[in-house]
């Protein structure tokens, strides 16, 4: 359990300094499409948006992990059952926001290719709706993932005895 426990915090871990390095970097391309007055500079917005959610999660992920990771291992050796229950539960509740997660993404996505399909001769619709397909594109592929890791998580909680 000890190595599904670590294997599963730590691609958390790593998942959220890409959190942060994707929003550094939409923040930096959102600053440079508006100050060289690019046709698509309305991108800047959802990129600056999204970027600002990115940062957030990822270095509140990224800073709780490695003691979460420790206080868990700990109790797992002291009060295993009361441990793998309770952590069956946050998970429950992690895994059910997956679920808003993405349909979050997939309206955003959604919207995206609306606005740039529907409307993309108006430089604010094309701007706005090429943001939101990147970043939740994005966002929408890493929760793909985060989910299935969360899945074999719950498992590897569910199968563990004693």
């Amino acid at each position: 359990m000890d190595q599904q426990m670590a294997q599963y915090f730590t691609a958390e871990k790593q998942e959220s300094l890409l959190f942060v390095a994707v929003g550094l970097l939409a923040i930096a391309i959102a600053i440079w499409l508006w100050i060289n007055g690019h046709r698509l500079k309305f991108m800047a917005f959802p990129l600056l948006a999204i970027a600002v959610i990115q940062i957030v999660v990822g270095a509140t992920v990224y800073l709780r992990t490695d003691g979460q990771l420790a206080r868990l291992t700990e109790q797992i050796g002291s009060a295993r059952q009361a441990t793998r229950q309770a952590e069956l539960a946050r998970m429950q509740t992690v895994m059910k926001n997956f679920a808003v997660y993405k349909s979050v993404e997939i309206v955003m996505l959604g919207l995206g290719v609306g606005l740039i399909a529907f409307l993309q001769r108006q430089d604010w619709a094309a701007g706005i709706g090429a943001g939101l397909v990147l970043q939740s594109a994005f966002m929408l592929s890493l929760d793909v993932f985060a989910e299935a890791r969360g899945q074999d998580y719950v498992q590897a909680l569910g199968a563990l005895t004693g």
